[in-house]
This record gives C-alpha cells, structure tokens and sequence, in this order.
C-alpha cells in the first residue's frame, strides 16, 4: 500500500472540493483522487453559479463553511437576483462566472488547505473488507488506504458522449472516462443505473450581431453570495451582460430534419435525461404548441472567445445545429467552435445511501453529487460538504451529521433522494421545500452557522460577529413590536407613500406589514433615539432580517407550527435492524419500499413513495408494543 489518508475522495468537480475541504479543514488527513489536476471545479456546462433553489443551496454550503460562494465570488462576471419581484422566500441569487478563473480559485483554495493532498490518479476499484471500505485502487496499479472514501465521480462513469450517430468514450469534452469504479461496486452488491445530460454549442463571441439581441444587465448593486465576502470591493471583475433570443418554427424545422440521427430518438442513448432541463430537441416534441423557445447567449469569460448559448443543449448531428442555429435571430452568421453533444454515464440509485450519504451497504463509503442521481452544480457541492463532514467525524469517532427539511434546502435534497430515490436526474426547486418561507437564502447563516462552528469550519470572530447580529435582530423585532407611532405622526409619511391613513396609534411592526413600506423609512422618519434603532440602520443585514420577520410574521408562525407538529413523527426512529416482512399487516408494497429505503424515523417512512397513511399506522402502534 503507497500511503494511508484518514478520507479518500475521488473527483474534483464541485463535489469532490467541499468534501476534500470540509474532511481536511475538520482536521482529517486528505487524499483528493482526480484525473486531472488541472481540471478542478472546471464547470463542464454553463458558466454560472446559483439561480432558483440553487442560489440557495450555494448560500447553505457557505454558511456550513464550504467553498462554493467564494469561488463564485472571486470569479464573477455578473452577478443578479432572481425573482426580485416576488417574495424573499424564492429570491434566488445567481453569477454568471469566468470560466478558467472559476477552476483557477478552486485550484488556489485546495492548495491552500492543510492535511489536503492532490493526487493525480484515475482510480478503478473501490477496495473492501468484509463490509467496511479500506482503500481505493488506481489504473497504474498503486493502492492506498483510508478510513472513509468519498466517491464524486461526476459525470465520469463509463462516460459516452454523444454528437448525432458518433460516440466517444469520455465524461467531458476532451476527457477520458472513469472506468472500473462502477463494476467493482456492483460486483460488491451495489444496483447501478444510467442517466444522460447536455451542452449546447459553444460559439465565436465575434461573430454573433449583438445589437439587435436584447440585453440583460446583471444587478447595478450585487450582493455576494459568501458570508465572508468583503462588500465594499465587490464585485471584485469587471461585469458584462447577457443577451437575449429566440428560436421559430423555422428553426424548429431545421432540427426536426436530424431527429433520425437523434442518438435519443434512434434509442443509442439509453440513459434518462433532466426533465427539468431539456435539450432543444426534446422541447420541440414535449411543447410541440410552442412557436419558441428562449434562449441566453453567455460569456465565459472576460478573455474568452466563446459564448455559451443557455437553451440549446442538444445532441444533433453536427452539420444540423449549425444550420438550425444560422436560422436563429442574430446568430445568421455565427461560427460554431464547439457542437452540442449529450454525456451518458453510470449512476447508483440514492436509496442505497443513507442521510448522512454513508452507504447502507459499505460502511465508511460515501457518494455525493451525479453519482446519487442529481443535476447541477449546486446539488452536487451540497452533498460533498455533507459527505465530507461525517467521514470526517466517523474517523473522529464524533455523533454524524443530518439536517433536517425544516432546516435547510440541503435537508430537502438529501431527504428527497433518501426517501424517494431517482431514476432521473434530480433538479432542487423552491417548489421541494414545504418550509421555504423559513428557508430563505438570507438566512442562510441564522439556520446554519451553528453548526460550521461546531465542526470547525466557521471561523471564531465570525461565528462571535453573527452572535452579535442575531442579538440587534431579536432587539429590533422586540422594539418594533412593543413601540407605537403616533396617527399624527405616522399618517404624514403615510400620505407620502400612498397608503391608506390611520386613526390611532399603530406599532411600528403592524405598519411595516403593509408591502409598500419599508421599515428603513419608518425608523429614520420618525427620528427614534434609540440605540438599537441606531445600530439597525448601521447594519443592511440585520435591518433587513427584522423587515422580513415582520413583515410575514403570521406565514412563519403557521410554518413553525407545522413543523412542530411534522417534527413529533421526524423524532419515532425505526430501528435500521426492523424485519419489515414479519409485519404482515403492511401492505406488500409497503413492506417492500420499507425494506428497501430503510427508513430512519416514521417522519421519512411517510414520505416514501408507496407506503400508505395505514403502513404507518401499523408501524406507529408496533413500535409502541
């Protein structure tokens, strides 16, 4: 054996980074297995961090301590965020980032990190004694041990890509495969699957008519997505715009013409792709009363020469997307460097790991990201933090790690996959979380924080400086509600703001709920002398923190409520151990998803798929006898 780590993890991408930090941060010894040692967090599809439910779970990561929201910082070439118009509860932050400098302060951060040591290694056998893991073997034949493995292999499994009827071996553009891996796991007892995802074209910058596309401006005062990120220089490159087109019947007749040299409609690929993100050939024939389709030409980045056309993931042949794509509105001339091409490779259907992601199977082994049936760079880097804190406190012999749904988008994801597996792959939406009021990306620290500390991952002084906040919130709510504002007083400011007038004395939390006042308004205007008044409009964060709490102080009430009474079925545990199959009072598909999910508490047996409210009930009145 070459050498023994307490933690292997195999894979670099955005996964295999939070894992590797959060393990080695944490104070465990780090092997991080890649292929490519130039390669780490290469963003193998669009250019962009973040977006609906995504800007949230980067927020949680970096809130845990991870890494994620400060690369994205660090290499960000706009920045917005989504759903302004609407509720905070699906405000969604999202950048849109320079390529190479994303993989670029990636590469910085991990070396940067002490007990973390990159090894430039293609990995091929996952090794095993008896039922615990025990080290990795690689392609040259080395071996090397660890006391947790971590496996982020991406997209890389026995990886085909495809362009029209030609396939190629590899998990990314000018990349091998990873071989090896899937067949040692299945030989162990693992069930595999196969899945498929999508690029669009890449285009040449010059010779695309910019100006007749419409332009998307990023935000004229971006907000970081990092805790840690210092405001007063951010952002910290310059910002360019998006633009804007469509697609027409026309360009929709042109891809039709290559649909019999489709390596999805021929049935070459026979992996399921993203339903929530399709490839234009599959909108075509899915929406077929869709004149158009919208489409985002995307720089990728300040030096680059290509633009990354959002929309047009597709895997036509490659003389078609060119001819479809010269039909398109400002496109007439364009050149294409790169085509479109689909990456079909192995997965392992997430009901085999628990919500720690520790397989059920093989203790100490972890999966996180593509490997558990997910899409995304986001939901891949949430569960490499979540894997890599509890390898790192199964070495350390410390109680693990599992987040609940009404605490973190994070919980929802691995809850969702736990509970209810995937045979397609899995996209976060806001629409997941039944407690999103809660579950808000400007409270990311408020739910989290804690526990980043309590792993070692959040800094002293930053952990003590969130105290502090947390303190002037819980004032300044308090204030707000115990101190009334005069009607004369108040309905002067009122009548500015087009509201409707009062005819007693109103708490200032009662006329902050009305939507066109803002509480920043009402406390300068009223000139309160109080320190904490002072203090709240010092600080952006918090003021805007007790805004939002009173504003919907009767939604998170009921949200708080529900959870309660939801957290009495999360707190029956199951004992892993249960012979389902002796209870003949389940139905026989209850008895059969429960034997397989393996539930941990009745809260999770109920939301697996299959098992009936009287399943339940039967398991309610047995654990109590």
């Amino acid at each position: 054996m070459i050498k023994k780590y307490d933690i292997i993890v195999v894979g670099g991408g955005h996964a295999g980074i939070e894992a590797a930090s959060a393990g080695a941060r944490m104070g465990c010894s780090v092997g991080l297995f890649t292929m490519d040692k130039n390669a780490l967090g290469r963003m193998s599809c669009n250019p962009a961090i973040g977006g609906t439910a995504k800007g949230h779970l980067v927020r949680e990561i970096d809130a845990l301590g991870g890494e994620m929201g400060k690369i994205a910082d660090r290499s960000g070439i706009q920045f917005r965020m989504l759903n302004k118009s609407k509720g905070p509860a699906v405000w969604s932050p999202r950048s849109q980032n320079d390529r190479k400098l994303y993989s670029f302060e990636a590469s910085n951060i991990v070396a940067s990190i002490e007990n973390l040591e990159l090894v430039e290694e293609s990995v091929v056998e996952v090794v095993v004694e008896g039922k615990k893991v025990v080290g990795v073997r690689t392609a040259t034949g080395k071996e090397f041990g660890c006391g947790a493995l971590v496996l982020s292999s991406g997209t890389f499994l026995n990886g085909l890509m495809h362009t029209g009827l030609k396939t190629v071996r590899g998990g990314r553009f000018g990349e091998q495969p990873a071989v090896g891996i899937t067949e040692s796991l299945v030989k162990i007892g693992f069930e595999s699957g196969r899945l498929k995802t999508g690029t669009p074209p890449r285009l040449k910058k010059d010779s695309i008519n910019w100006e007749i596309l419409e332009e998307q401006p990023g935000d004229e005062d971006p907000k970081p997505f990092s805790h840690f990120t210092d405001t007063d220089n951010f952002p910290f490159l310059p910002q360019l715009s998006c633009f804007i087109t469509y697609t027409d019947q026309s360009v929709h007749k042109t891809l039709e013409k290559g649909f019999d040299k489709s390596p999805m409609f021929t049935g070459l690929i026979k992996g399921v792709g993203p339903r929530y993100c399709p490839s234009i050939e599959d909108k075509i024939v899915r929406f077929a009363d869709k004149e158009r389709h919208q489409l985002f030409l995307e720089p990728e980045g300040l030096d680059s020469d290509l633009i990354y056309l959002n929309g047009f993931s597709t895997s036509l042949p490659e003389e078609i997307q060119l001819e479809a794509l010269h039909k398109i509105r400002g496109l007439e001339e364009v050149e294409m460097v790169r085509p479109g091409y689909a990456v079909e490779y192995d997965f392992f259907p997430p009901h085999q790991v628990d919500l720690t992601l520790e397989t059920k199977l093989i203790e100490g082994l972890y999966f996180a990201g593509q490997i558990n049936g997910t899409s995304g760079y986001e939901e891949a880097a949430a569960q490499g933090i979540v894997a890599g804190i509890n390898a790192a406190l199964k070495i350390q012999k410390r109680p693990e790690f599992v987040l609940k749904r009404s605490e973190a988008y994070i919980g929802v994801l691995i809850d969702d996959l736990v509970s209810k597996s995937t045979d397609e792959p899995y996209r976060m939406f806001t629409s997941r979380a039944e407690h999103r009021l809660l579950l808000r990306p400007d409270n990311a620290d408020r739910r989290l924080f804690k526990y980043g500390y309590e792993f070692g991952l959040i800094p002293k002084e930053d952990y003590e400086e969130y105290k502090k906040r947390e303190v002037l919130i819980q004032s300044g709510i308090e204030f707000c509600s115990n101190n009334k504002i005069s009607f004369k007083a108040i309905n002067e400011f009122l009548s500015e703001k087009g509201s409707s007038l009062v005819d007693s004395s109103e708490t200032i939390s009662k006329i902050c709920k009305r939507p066109e006042i803002k509480l920043k308004e009402i406390l300068a205007s009223d000139g309160f002398s109080s320190e904490i008044v002072k203090n709240l409009l010092n600080d952006e964060q918090a003021l805007e923190q007790v805004e939002i709490e009173l504003k919907y102080e009767g939604y998170i009430k009921r949200q708080f409520e529900t959870i309660e009474k939801l957290e009495r079925y999360e707190d029956v545990k199951i004992p892993l151990t249960l012979n389902y199959f002796d209870l003949k009072q389940l139905s026989t598909e209850g008895r059969e998803k429960l034997a397989r999910f393996r539930p941990r508490s009745i809260g999770q047996a109920s939301r697996i798929s299959g098992v009936t409210p009287s399943d339940i009930s039967v398991l309610l009145i047995y654990l109590k006898s």
